[in-house]
């Protein structure tokens, strides 16, 4: 998949069960509105609207399944259940919390990247991170790209923003690691997309600018 997206732009089409637009069918067709745009990939939630996804679209997908675990604050990709899910799908790449919190079931990290690596060595796996460190043990464990999904959203970086600073995170992950590393994360406007790409980041994954109508009404009512 990363070579199909680099310096590109790969759209975000989700909708939790809370959201008007909650449905796998809305969602093909978000995908489908996303690749007549130009995007190059998709980053979807559960097996099910990827499944209908790729009815719609040829596009390369980057599967995620959010799921509410008791024990621990992870919710994306964060056990073997969801990888099962995932590796069912026919997902391109499979992203997963890759921050250091811990996992459900005391589950480690470098055991479910193992996992998918013997289950199917074709598909890539994106590391969803939210720190500096987060970045390096993610390289170390072998990941194939970082993305930088969680920056402000876990305890140790809230009220962070990928922007702050001319995107002083994102220059900081490029300057840290190796493996292709993706924009993600408030990357709200064309000229932030850019301004990513410019800095370095292999693509960008935009996804509440495109996809969330809500969140996009809100943000004018907020000026």
């Amino acid at each position: 998949m990363l070579e199909k997206v680099e310096k590109s732009l790969i759209v975000s089409c989700q909708a939790l069960p809370d959201e008007p637009l909650h449905s796998s069918f809305i969602m093909s067709k978000m995908a489908l509105a996303a690749k007549e745009g130009g995007a190059a990939g998709i980053r979807a939630n559960t097996k099910e609207d990827i499944l209908e996804i790729k009815k719609e679209v040829g596009l390369p997908i980057v599967g995620i399944v959010k799921r509410d675990y008791p024990d621990s604050p992870v919710f994306i990709t964060a056990t073997y259940k969801e990888i099962d899910e995932l590796l069912e799908s026919g997902c391109e790449m499979i992203a997963l919390d890759a921050t250091a919190r811990k996992r459900p079931n005391k589950i480690e990290l470098s055991e479910l990247v193992d996992y998918i690596r013997s289950q199917n060595s074709t598909v890539e796996i994106m590391a969803d991170i939210a720190t500096l460190e987060d970045a390096k043990i993610a390289e170390r464990l072998g990941f194939d790209c970082i993305s930088t999904t969680l920056h402000g959203y876990t305890e140790e970086t809230a009220g962070e923003k990928l922007y702050h600073h001319d995107f002083q995170f994102l220059k900081d992950v490029l300057e840290a690691v190796q493996l292709p590393v993706i924009a993600e994360g408030n990357v709200i406007t064309p000229e932030m997309f850019k301004r990513c790409l410019d800095l370095g980041a292999y693509a960008s994954v935009v996804g509440g600018a495109i996809t969330r109508p809500k969140e996009i009404t809100k943000r004018f009512l907020e000026v």
